[in-house]
């Protein structure tokens, strides 16, 4: 099949990595694909290191971009393209106008990485959702939402997760070499929490957990960095919690590394602090690497423990509640095994995950 995968995004946030992640999965199954990007933008630097064929597109306006829809119709007519993968809001407009130009040369199809935050039903949105030929979901929860909030047609509806190359995470080292390379101490119980620093993220709420908890047995591990072009308030914020109650020796703080698999080999817990996160790939990332994971008891979240089966819930952006659940971890530890973490996300197996994506493509 030829398929085009659409990124007119300049950050690099896991929306983004999702995108061309999956673009070079199905180039490595033999499919013709293309990615269409920003200039220079981290996507064309991902697509230049892997070889992806890519074409530069403009930045457009979220609605109504009629001369960068033709523009871009013209660019899938000369490619030949069939199937159009959009995951960003921001590019649906354009890309269902550019199917609209081409007289349905080529089919749209949307995978769901946010929420839904209020009805979608008005005469515009309905407008552009009949353009598409697939909205896929990711979890049940989202699918839901998606057939009572938007008139879409529900045979359009799909749930399809999202994809995570579990072996990946199954090769992780020792909890002990895992310690030694990060420079984290041995004979600690670590609670890591892994994104970028900001307020959605919840570094600020487990420290304050963590302090409340009060028990010098336990040290905090984060891995990211700050959120690209929106300042460094959050982090100084985050800092000043930490000297301000003289964690510095108890809070390790480490840059963003591509092997994530040794992160979370390395701590004993994982916090997954967003108020509502839609999916959580690193909430995945964890079980899939045999690690309970502590989270927000909302959204994707609850759905991927379920419900408290493979992991502990706390009541959304609540340091006590976060600390009560804290605690009994550090009083019960793994109620379940680390086997039973891993055959709880094997539904999103990257090669199970294509296999689905390649039979919808197939069917429209």
């Amino acid at each position: 099949m030829r398929i085009a995968y659409i990124c007119g995004s300049e950050s690099w946030g896991g929306l983004e990595m999702n995108q061309v992640k999956n673009a070079l999965w199905m180039n490595e199954r033999g499919h013709e694909v293309l990615v269409l990007g920003l200039n220079d933008s981290k996507t064309h630097l991902f697509c230049k290191e892997h070889r992806l064929t890519f074409e530069v597109i403009s930045k457009h306006r979220k609605y109504y971009d009629w001369k960068a829809a033709r523009r871009l119709k013209r660019i899938l007519l000369d490619h030949k393209t069939e199937h159009l993968i959009v995951r960003d809001v921001r590019d649906m407009s354009l890309s269902v106008a550019a199917k609209k130009f081409s007289g349905g040369a080529f089919n749209v199809h949307y995978f769901m990485e946010m929420q839904l935050g209020v009805d979608k039903k008005n005469a515009l949105h309905s407008l552009r959702f009949r353009g598409l030929d697939t909205w896929s979901c990711p979890l049940l929860w989202l699918e839901e939402q998606v057939k009572q909030k938007t008139n879409i047609d529900h045979s359009k509806v799909i749930h399809i997760p999202s994809a995570l190359p579990t072996n990946q995470f199954k090769n992780a080292p020792s909890k002990e070499n895992a310690r030694k390379d990060l420079g984290l101490p041995l004979n600690k119980t670590l609670i890591g929490l892994a994104g970028r620093f900001d307020p959605q993220k919840g570094q600020l709420m487990l420290l304050k957990a963590f302090q409340e908890l009060n028990n010098d047995q336990v040290d905090i591990v984060f891995i990211g960095q700050a959120t690209m072009n929106e300042g460094n308030e959050y982090v100084q914020q985050v800092n000043e919690f930490i000297y301000s109650h003289r964690l510095q020796n108890r809070v390790h703080l480490l840059p963003f590394r591509n092997d994530t698999e040794t992160f979370y080999s390395a701590i004993d817990a994982f916090v997954m602090g967003s108020k509502c996160e839609t999916v959580g790939m690193v909430t995945l990332e964890a079980m899939a690497t045999g690690t309970i994971v502590i989270g927000s008891d909302a959204g994707g979240t609850r759905e991927i423990l379920q419900e408290g089966k493979l992991g502990y819930l706390f009541e959304p952006i609540n340091a006590h509640s976060l600390k009560d659940q804290l605690q009994l971890f550090l009083q019960n530890g793994y109620f379940v095994s680390s086997e039973e973490l891993r055959k709880g996300v094997q539904k999103f197996d990257v090669t199970e995950v294509l296999n689905l994506v390649e039979q919808r493509l197939k069917t429209t």
